[in-house]
């Protein structure tokens, strides 16, 4: 099992940036595939990025690359999120999801994650 907690959302103007974590526990996080999703309102939960357990393999929506950056500290539970030049159309709740099948792939469907964190509330005003 993994829970999942995220922090570091809020509000920040067009170009700024954030830093989202992913604090994780339970005994199967460090072999877990770590994904960031979001979901805007009237919108269905899309991908964002996600991190292979070893920290070695990326994958993230093509729209994102460049500005997303995905990466995790074992020794810290913890996987982050970093987001620059940020757009209004980035305002979501951004939540992180486990894959904890020891997956050799990276999935990009919320179906093929199993533990959920509550997630965290991004808005960028104009």
């Amino acid at each position: 099992q993994v829970q999942l907690v995220e922090s570091g959302g809020g509000l920040v103007q067009a170009g700024g940036s954030l830093r989202l974590s992913c604090a994780a526990s339970g005994p199967t996080f460090s072999r877990s595939t770590i994904g960031w999703f979001r979901q805007a309102p009237e919108k269905d939960r899309e991908f964002v990025a996600a991190v292979s357990w070893r920290g070695g393999s990326t994958n993230y929506v093509d729209s994102l690359k460049g500005r997303f950056t995905v990466f995790r500290d074992n020794a810290k539970s913890t996987v982050y999120l970093e987001m620059k030049s940020l757009k209004p159309e980035d305002t979501a709740v951004y939540y992180c999801a486990a894959d904890s099948k020891f997956s050799l792939i990276i999935r990009t469907t919320p179906g093929g994650y199993d533990y959920w964190g509550q997630g965290t509330q991004v808005t960028v005003s104009s």
